[in-house]
């Protein structure tokens, strides 16, 4: 596997995840009605209100403050007005890095405040900046043809497993989460984070924020998993294509992969892995002693201000 092939793809599926074969959403045994807090945008994808999550002590997460999405790079109009009216918008995390960002910019809303902050961790930032410089640029367009190309490819499987553990890991994507944990908390008005897709980069900063607001690990977990169900259409649409071209293959006698190893592949590329995520909050655990610790020691975020952020954003009313 050449550097540049391995470049293109840490380039197009920056917000990777490992293979898994259980990914199927938990989200009717959640305390809260999950639809609720789906925010129907007309132009951003994987939009969820952070409200009505139900904390450790009792409390719920407020309505109309904390927005988790994929990028706005086509918001509309519409979508604008949701945020300005219903959300009172103010600030913007973008965890995308430079050339993601530049690929598909985010729509500039009059009166909010933008911060990007990269959290893909440096070894895949490397790679992906090796799949730039040989194509010149980032087209995530072609995600699904490269997805289709790599998906029998033990090598890219592996690479994707190792995107969470380098996440919660790397220094800099630690330093990073704890300025965006101190940005929500100083935050005016509503907040909404992303990464290119809302799901992986983004599914980590709402575990943060969750943890700091005192939420269960099974909260934590159902949370990140609901991007499933987000992207379930698009997971089906490939893993047919993927049937069609292992049947093509048997038929021609050229069959040399498990196809539905490949297929695990495709739906934990597009949406989330469940599995991948409750390992990495294990070896958080078993790497800085708790979720807690980790918290106030690698992200910097004190108790004192996880204290603070619970009286800013948790309402006594379920």
């Amino acid at each position: 596997m050449t550097n540049i092939t391995l470049g293109r793809f840490a380039a197009a599926i920056i917000c990777a995840a490992s293979v898994c074969t259980a990914c199927a959403s938990d989200s009717e045994d959640s305390p809260v009605n999950q639809q609720e807090r789906v925010i129907k945008f007309e132009g951003i994808e994987n939009g969820r209100d952070m409200g009505g999550l139900v904390m450790q002590d009792g409390r719920s997460v407020s309505f109309g403050k904390l927005v988790r999405s994929a990028n706005l790079s086509e918001a509309t109009d519409a979508d604008v007005a949701i945020l300005k009216n219903r959300y009172q918008l103010t600030d913007v995390f973008d965890f995308r890095f430079e050339a993601e960002e530049a690929a598909a910019p985010d729509r500039i809303i009059e009166g909010v405040t933008y911060t990007q902050l990269s959290t893909l961790p440096a070894s895949f930032l490397a790679a992906a900046g090796t799949g730039i410089a040989s194509s010149g640029k980032i087209d995530t367009r072609d995600l699904g043809a490269l997805l289709m190309q790599f998906a029998f490819n033990p090598q890219m499987q592996a690479m994707a497993k190792q995107l969470y553990p380098a996440i919660v890991t790397e220094p800099q994507s630690q330093s990073y989460y704890g300025e965006f944990l101190r940005g929500v908390l100083k935050a005016k008005g509503g907040v909404l984070w992303h990464c290119s897709q809302g799901k992986d980069r983004a599914g980590w900063a709402a575990a943060f924020v969750l943890a700091a607001l005192g939420a269960s690990r099974e909260v934590i977990v159902q949370d990140f998993d609901l991007s499933n169900e987000s992207y379930a259409a698009k997971v089906e649409a490939l893993s047919s294509q993927l049937r069609d071209k292992a049947k093509q293959q048997s038929a021609d006698g050229t069959t040399t992969a498990d196809t539905n190893a490949a297929i695990a592949f495709i739906k934990a590329m597009i949406g989330v892995s469940r599995e991948n995520f409750e390992a990495t909050l294990d070896l958080i655990d078993q790497k800085y002693g708790s979720m807690s610790q980790y918290m106030e020691n690698q992200l910097g975020f004190s108790k004192e201000e996880q204290l603070q952020l619970r009286n800013k954003y948790l309402t006594n009313t379920k």
